[in-house]
Parts: C-alpha cells; sequence; structure tokens
C-alpha cells in the first residue's frame, strides 16, 4: 500500500484547471475531467442473509486523495446497476472514514493519503440483489482553484461476488450467549485492517466474539480475575460442520482477566485455538480457548457437532470468550473474512449495545435486556451484533 508524495501532485494544478474548462480533445462520448480521489475496491462483496431477514453487503472502498490539499467528502452514494442503494451524509461518513494503519476516523483527506471507507448496504426483504456495485463522491477540493472546489466523481465498480454462503452450526451448545462485536457495523471487528506479509488483509470481517449471561444477566460474578466467575469459562466448543483439522494451537497460558495482557506475539494472540477446514477455500476459526483442553489433531476430520475443546482466555484477551470467524485461508491473520449463515438458532433478545455490554463486562453488573417477545426461531442466517442467542440441537 503506497502513501503518494505530495511532490507528485502539486505539478498537475494548472492541468486540473484546463481540463475543467475545456472538453477533451479524445472521444466526444467520454470527457476527461479530474478526478482527484481515486476509489478502488479490493474485495468485492459477497451477500448474505442477516438475522433480521434481510440480505446484507459488507466491504471497504478504498479512497485516496491524489490532490495537494484536504478533500472534505461531504456525501457518498452506493449504485446498485445504477441505482441509489444508500446514501451517507458528510457525519456518517465522518464515523466509517479511515485512513491507512489508523483506527480513527474522519471525514476529511489528507493530501495523499489513502482511506478504508468501510460500508455495509442493507437491502429491504425481497429486494433484487444487484450485480454491479458503483459509488458516486460529492467532496469539497481544496486545491482546486476557486470556483471548482465543490466537485463530484464516480468510480469503485465492482460485480457483486454471488459465490455460495457456507452453512453452519453453532461453534457452542446452550442458551444465554451475547453475539458480541458481530457484524456489521463493530469497529472492533468489521474495521480491523492489517498489513500482513505486504498484503492488507480483513480476515476479522465478520467475526463474533461470544460471551454468555448467566441467569442475572452477569457475565461473570465474584471476582473478576478469576476465570471461574465468567459464565462461559469452560463451556464445550463444537465443530460447526464436517471439516478437516487445518490448524491447531495449544499450550499457551490463561491470561488473568481484567486487562489486555502485555508482549503478546503475532503468533500467539489467538492463544489456544483451531482452523477448521470447510471445503472450497472456507475455514473457520475458534480462538481463545483452554490450555490442554483441544480434543483434535491437525489432519483429524470431523463431524459437526464434535467437541473441539472448551472456552478459555489465552492469547491476546481480556476476558473469557470464544472468538469465532470464517476465513477464505488456513490463517487468522492473512485472509479475509467471508460470511456464513447458521443452520438455526433462537434470538431471546437483545442488548442496548457495544458501550452497555462493555460495561458489563467490566463491571459484572446485569446487562439491560430487551427480551424478545416471540422469541423467533432464525434459519439460514448470520446472528447480528449484540443478540442474546440459544443454540439447541442441529
Amino acid at each position: 500500500m503506497r502513501i503518494l508524495s505530495r511532490s507528485f501532485v502539486v505539478p498537475i494544478l494548472p492541468i486540473f484547471v484546463a481540463l475543467v474548462v475545456y472538453a477533451s480533445a479524445g472521444r466526444a462520448d467520454v470527457p476527461e475531467e479530474m478526478t482527484p480521489l481515486l476509489l478502488d475496491m479490493q474485495d468485492a462483496p459477497v451477500p448474505f442473509m442477516g438475522s433480521d431477514g434481510r440480505v446484507h453487503l459488507v466491504y471497504e472502498l478504498w479512497v485516496t486523495n491524489f490532490s495537494s490539499g484536504d478533500v472534505v467528502v461531504e456525501k457518498v452514494e452506493v449504485l446498485g446497476d445504477g441505482d441509489v442503494l444508500q446514501s451517507l451524509d458528510a457525519a456518517a461518513i465522518a464515523g466509517r472514514l479511515q485512513a491507512a494503519g489508523q483506527r480513527e476516523s474522519a471525514g476529511t483527506l489528507a493530501p495523499s493519503v489513502q482511506a478504508l471507507l468501510f460500508l455495509h448496504v442493507t437491502l429491504e426483504p425481497g429486494a433484487t440483489i444487484p450485480r454491479l456495485l458503483s459509488h458516486r463522491i460529492t467532496m469539497h477540493v481544496n486545491a482546486a482553484p476557486a470556483g471548482h472546489q465543490e466537485m463530484s466523481e464516480s468510480g469503485g465498480g465492482v460485480p457483486v461476488d454471488r459465490k455460495p454462503v457456507v452453512l453452519i452450526g453453532p461453534p457452542l451448545l446452550g442458551a444465554g450467549y451475547v453475539s458480541a462485536d458481530s457484524c456489521c457495523d463493530a469497529s472492533r471487528h468489521t474495521r480491523a485492517a492489517l498489513p500482513v506479509n505486504g498484503h492488507v488483509w480483513l480476515a476479522q470481517r465478520f467475526a463474533v466474539d461470544w460471551e454468555q449471561l448467566d441467569a442475572q444477566g452477569r457475565i461473570y460474578a465474584g471476582d473478576r480475575e478469576k476465570l471461574e466467575s465468567y459464565t462461559i469459562f469452560g463451556k464445550p466448543v463444537i465443530a460447526v460442520a464436517d471439516a478437516v483439522v487445518a490448524s491447531v494451537t495449544d499450550g499457551l497460558p490463561e491470561q488473568t482477566p481484567g486487562k489486555y495482557p502485555s508482549n503478546i506475539s503475532l503468533d500467539q494472540s489467538d492463544g489456544n485455538s483451531i482452523i477448521l477446514d470447510l471445503g472450497e477455500h472456507r475455514y473457520a476459526m475458534y480462538a481463545h480457548m483452554q490450555r490442554g483442553s483441544i480434543q483434535v489433531r491437525v489432519g483429524e476430520t470431523v463431524k459437526m457437532g464434535r467437541l473441539l475443546g472448551l472456552v478459555g482466555n489465552s492469547g491476546n484477551s481480556v476476558a473469557p470468550h470464544l472468538h469465532f470467524q470464517v476465513t477464505d485461508r488456513s490463517s487468522s491473520l492473512a485472509a479475509n473474512g467471508l460470511p456464513y449463515e447458521m443452520r438455526h438458532f433462537q434470538i431471546a433478545g437483545r442488548t442496548p449495545g457495544t458501550k452497555a455490554f462493555d460495561e458489563a463486562e467490566e463491571k459484572g453488573t446485569p446487562l439491560a435486556v430487551t427480551p424478545s417477545t416471540s422469541a423467533p426461531q432464525v434459519k439460514g442466517a448470520m446472528p447480528l451484533d449484540q443478540l442474546i442467542i440459544s443454540f439447541g440441537n442441529q
């Protein structure tokens, strides 16, 4: 990923003026105009069904400011086959546009800076899934001459990837599980772009951290620093599909809950973990399991529902939980996250959101859950963020 030097941008400003004022000398049906923002797509979105009964498209638009001044992104329209699917105003953009290597977002791009705009398009039930996505951006370009600073450009076109979405069972059994930091706007996972081996990957694009509440709605009860205080600690972890074990890491110690550990190397960040090969370049990864609890070995074939090990708190973890994700490669980092759909589960309620969840995890206080009056059964969908989920026999 290259950060463009300002020295390459300044000389084009006279050309900028000429091309704004005069029509292209080339093809009359394709006028040439300056596009100070370069738009690109690295990974085409794969549509999937969410637990809300809607089809979701989750992806990143790469935006490079190829000018010598700040660009304020004022509006972004996502087009599907030419029709507007979603429109983001300046406030929405400011919460979704992250400069390369940063985790803070802003609506202004500095000169020669590349950023990722994290997009989440939701289609109404019954709507046709578009074949082609493109984008129209309205902006204020400080480097442009007076009278030409308000601009609009289109680009970033990509066909929607209609590859089949893998259908899986649950990674856990029982009730009271919280789908923390799940799809589709949870910044800790969805926006965790990492440069690994010369490429930018988003392995956690659809990751979830499974926590569990006790009968009083608490994540833990008692001493915060004791593993046994946590409801989910020691719960069985099971195979989500018939699969082959691609990777096993074991022998790493449990961390003390309540704070992130220091000096965790990259290869130990997942703690005791398992990667299952689901076939067709799809892999399921389980992280932060208990040391010595893993029951499978590399190369072994497992059936859906097979015991894999127990939930722990190893690796880069602040509290016992099960981190789960599906990717396109057998790596927890150098891979791209893929959506998945679960065979069936029950939604028992929802939390007030990530802030309330974090507070309950920190203080051990009951999480204020809004119960689902109908406790709907969901089939063939991904559990979305901050739901209370029950898993039965699959």
